[in-house]
């Protein structure tokens, strides 16, 4: 199975993020987990960048980190998506509605002489 390159995906990660933490707080090592799984092992985002769109959507006040309370071992970072944080998930969901037809068809369309 052939993987989704990174270029096509760069521009969607927050959105990709915001719509894991909209379902549930979770903590950075899941999420690359939870993307790997929900792209069918097709596309991996690695920790690094994972980390710089956690400190930009914090700094964009569209997450809030927090630390757990594990009983063993470290305690983790967690994110909980902001209200902000929905609002920009919204926008960018329906944007990609808008979108993906015309990016199909600019990609795989015909041109048509006017």
């Amino acid at each position: 199975m052939a993987e989704i390159s990174k270029d096509l995906i760069r521009g969607h990660t927050d959105a990709i993020v915001l719509n894991i933490l909209a379902q549930g707080d979770s903590y950075g090592y899941r999420i690359v987990q939870d993307i790997r799984s929900m792209s069918d092992n097709q596309y991996e985002l690695n920790e690094a960048t994972l980390y710089t769109v956690f400190r930009r959507l914090q700094k964009d006040e569209l997450v809030t980190p927090y630390y757990g309370d594990e009983t063993q071992g470290g305690r983790r970072k967690y994110y909980a998506i902001t209200d902000r944080g929905h609002e920009v998930l919204r926008t960018a969901q329906a944007d990609w509605q808008i979108a993906k037809p015309i990016i199909d068809h600019l990609v795989s369309g015909k041109v048509v002489e006017a």
